[in-house]
């Protein structure tokens, strides 16, 4: 199964350009706005799971974000954002993983996740993602989660997708992490179609 998502998606990044594909986003402003929703400190550790070519990381660095890591399971996804980053790359901390398999080393303050979660509609892949979710967020830090919504997309990028409104994610995500709030987003995809997101943010428990 791990091999098929890298392979999927290692597929997406090698025929289309970054900004052909549905979730991009010319100014990141919702990840912005939510981190300044909390007033998180450009000192925390933040790591963009799923980040892909995602321009947050460069968002991030103008913002003075110095402790910064992109963990996606494409590897060409990364190379572009490396890339488009030139010197900047070496700053920054990539990590080309998949999530249910993957094993932090260390732990972080902010956890953001635009576009991983809704596509594991296995239990046993949201168990893993939530284990890797347990060891990687130090107690304390803010976990940001955005996956389509209710009335959103039933499948994106040809994959089927998970739903989610802030009660059903809080139940996924168990005790562990408390819920702060949840709100929704509209996102227009580069062909112009609307695709509607949950938004919620978390408190990892002491």
């Amino acid at each position: 199964m791990q091999t098929e998502r890298k392979d999927h998606w290692t597929r997406v990044y090698e025929e289309k350009a970054p900004s052909e594909v549905s979730w991009y986003q010319s100014e990141p402003e919702p990840s912005l706005r939510a981190l300044d929703r909390f007033g998180t400190e450009t000192s925390s550790a933040f790591i963009d799971v799923g980040g892909g070519a995602s321009n947050l990381v460069d968002a991030l660095l103008r913002r003075g974000w110095r402790d910064v890591t992109v963990l996606d399971i494409a590897a060409p996804a990364l190379e572009a954002a490396r890339e488009r980053l030139g010197s900047q790359a070496d700053t920054v901390h990539w990590e080309v993983a998949d999530i249910t398999g993957w094993q932090p080393s260390r732990r972080y303050g902010v956890w953001h996740d635009r576009a991983v979660f809704h596509f594991l509609t296995q239990p046993e892949q949201r168990e893993a993602y939530r284990r890797a979710l347990l060891a990687a967020v130090a107690p304390g830090g803010l976990v940001i989660m955005a996956t389509f919504a209710l009335d959103g997309p039933e499948k994106c990028s040809g994959l089927p997708v998970q739903r989610y409104d802030p009660a059903t994610l809080s139940m996924e995500l168990g005790r562990d992490f408390c819920f702060i709030d949840g709100w929704r987003e509209e996102h227009a995809t580069p062909w112009g179609s609307s695709q509607s997101f949950n938004w919620c943010a978390f408190c990892r428990s002491a």
